[in-house]
């Protein structure tokens, strides 16, 4: 199975796992909106089910390219690749942060907006895209900007402030779900085959 029909059959799973989330929210009282709200006790398990799922998602990348720059110190040295890995793990580990302690909430007062952060991420995101376009063209780009495009789209109709919020939260939480889980599978994918191939060139020159 090549990885572009891994990647379609794996956001095709994600959709129907969350139809049937939705279905089941639904018949248990509450409304749609409940499994996007922000994390927050209730002893109803679906209360920001999917909220908790997005933040466990942006929480593999930091973990998979820390691991893997890691190990990769150790394996053998490659100063542009390991770099590229690190930058990686300090990107995804400043979204992580502002997922889980809702900084861009907190700027709000400061007179900064939560678009103005936003921008800010995106001009973080075209600098790393820059700095690295060599080692991004040696791996499955497309996936990542996918997850971009996704998330991009979902803090759009965030600014939008619709006032359905049944019909605001299926437009903003689904493409935010769905962009995390592209984003951690890319690295993932990213940081195995750079192991893979990192313990091939050890293993060759030691023979």
């Amino acid at each position: 199975m090549t990885i572009s029909r891994f990647v379609v059959r794996l956001n095709c799973l994600s959709l129907l796992v969350v139809a049937l989330l939705i279905f089941f929210t639904q018949l248990s009282g509450l409304k749609i909106s409940d499994l996007f709200f922000q994390p927050y006790f209730s002893p109803h398990p679906n209360v920001a089910l999917l909220t908790r799922t997005f933040q466990i998602l942006c929480s593999v990348p930091v973990v998979v390219c820390t691991f893997t720059y890691g190990l990769a110190k150790t394996l053998k040295p490659c100063p542009k690749q390991n770099r590229f890995i690190l930058f990686s793990a300090l990107l995804t580990g400043g979204f992580l942060l502002n997922q889980i302690y809702r900084i861009h909430i907190y700027m709000i007062p400061v007179g900064i907006p939560k678009l103005g952060v936003s921008l800010l991420y995106a001009l973080l995101l075209s600098s790393y895209g820059w700095f690295f376009r060599r080692e991004l063209q040696l791996t499955p780009y497309q996936i990542l900007l996918a997850g971009l495009g996704l998330l991009f789209c979902a803090i759009g109709v965030d600014s939008l402030h619709l006032k359905n919020k049944i019909f605001s939260s299926l437009l903003e939480g689904v493409p935010k779900l769905l962009s995390e889980i592209n984003i951690a599978f890319y690295y993932w994918y990213v940081c195995k085959s750079f192991l893979q191939k990192a313990l091939y060139k050890n293993i060759n020159s030691s023979l």
